[in-house]
């Protein structure tokens, strides 16, 4: 979006539409986290702690491929229809996992949590559609209220889970149908929720010619997209296999579903709850800078989990939150990157494309904390995410050796649309 095209939208609808994201992606996570507390553990009672990461990482390749596709939505019928597209089908994928559930089908649940990472695919592209209706001084900070929106779920959601599942229990079926029925619930009312966004077209470019591969390509290669790539995925990586194998650590010492949501809570504040404090680092200071925060962070959350694999009461809540808080400076920091200074004709599949790149290698964070907490330990797999945590600082360097984090006038002519291709 131009800053003409900012401009023109009134204060109003632009602060109506980001409480309307806002809400969506609150709702949005609370059927995330309850179905993906609880799924690792389903997994593994039936089929071992081996398989234990397959549900969670058929829902983070289920939110790349959201990611990818709902972008090409979105710059074609504009971010409304794509939020609306993305949530109806993780109603429908939390309906598939209620039925897997009560059915004791796990295959099905992997196909549920696929469908409701498409939900959440969309629900990530929400950050993009708020900045998109603001001026670029305020965008880091508005996709992080946007990101911050999240604490609701973050909070609400692992406290819900024990209850939930007693009133399943109460009503005679397996326990683990609760969170999966408050899954159903909140992605029906993310739903009702983006129905409040404009009906206009705000985000998207008057230029709807096809996209080609090279582009992308070329654009992938800018410094400010390296950065915001090196460091969403490594903080995605090393976020998704501690937080993934974290309530099976506690399952297997003993605890019971309300220490897991006690944990949880803790991590997922750290995720969402500073968010505006992060977007205001962002604004003031820089993408690159917040990343580099961000990776400092997650080393420290790295070094508490594995010397203190086993403290519930302090340690782990502390680490988690830390863990937590460092993926959200990596997040909000490559995210205010992604949304400024890149060719308009590209930013919103770039945006798609980088999205599903960091959700599709955290997939393999799922899989292989389980393999790696079966054949090692919780403390092993805390020292793998500390290494990775490492990445984005080396990125960092390289960068600042080499030239600017902004793309040359040189390469902004390169990536301009234009007229021919046009579709």
């Amino acid at each position: 979006m131009t800053e003409v095209q900012t401009a023109a939208v009134d204060v109003r609808t632009r602060w109506r539409s980001t409480g309307a994201l806002m809400v969506g992606v609150a709702l949005s996570n609370v059927a995330l986290v309850s179905s993906g507390t609880v799924a690792p553990l389903i997994a593994s009672d039936a089929a071992g702690d081996v398989w234990s990461g397959v549900p969670s990482a058929a829902s983070v390749l289920g939110t790349a491929a959201g990611a990818l596709g709902l972008a090409t939505v979105m710059r074609a019928q504009g971010r409304r229809s794509g939020m609306l597209l993305g949530y109806t089908v993780a109603i429908l994928g939390a309906a598939v996992a209620t039925v897997s559930v009560l059915a004791g089908w796990v295959v099905l649940l992997v196909a549920g949590m696929a469908l409701l990472g498409i939900g959440n695919g969309a629900a990530q592209l929400a950050r993009y559609a708020a900045a998109d209706l603001h001026p670029p001084e305020r965008k880091g900070f508005v996709l992080s209220l946007v990101v911050w929106g999240g604490t609701v779920g973050a909070i609400a959601s692992p406290a819900l889970i024990a209850p939930t599942s007693n009133v399943a229990e109460a009503l005679g079926i397996t326990p683990y149908a609760g969170p999966y029925a408050l899954a159903l619930l909140a992605t029906s009312s993310a739903t009702i929720a983006s129905l409040a966004l404009p009906r206009r077209r705000v985000a998207v470019t008057p230029n709807h010619r096809q996209i080609r591969v090279g582009e992308i390509r070329r654009a992938l290669r800018l410094p400010a997209v390296t950065v915001a790539l090196a460091g969403m995925v490594a903080a995605q990586l090393a976020m998704v296999a501690v937080m993934t194998m974290t309530p099976l650590q506690l399952h297997d010492h003993g605890h019971g579903l309300d220490v897991v949501g006690w944990v949880i809570t803790a991590h997922l504040v750290g995720m969402f709850a500073l968010s505006p404090v992060s977007g205001r680092l962002a604004d003031r200071i820089g993408g690159r800078m917040t990343i580099s925060s961000g990776t400092g962070v997650l080393i420290a959350s790295a070094a508490l989990t594995f010397v203190a694999p086993t403290s519930h009461d302090i340690g782990l809540p502390l680490s988690l939150f830390l863990l937590g808080y460092g993926w959200n400076l990596c997040f909000v920091g490559g995210s205010s990157l992604l949304s400024r200074d890149l060719p308009e004709g590209l930013r919103i599949e770039l945006q798609g494309v980088v999205d599903a790149l960091v959700w599709a290698s955290s997939a393999f964070a799922n899989i292989s904390a389980g393999a790696i907490y079966a054949g090692g330990s919780f403390s092993l797999l805390a020292l793998l995410a500390g290494v990775l945590a490492l990445v984005p600082l080396l990125v960092v360097v390289v960068q600042r050796r080499t030239g600017p984090t902004e793309p040359t006038d040189s390469q902004q002519r390169e990536l301009e649309p234009t007229d021919s291709g046009v579709s």
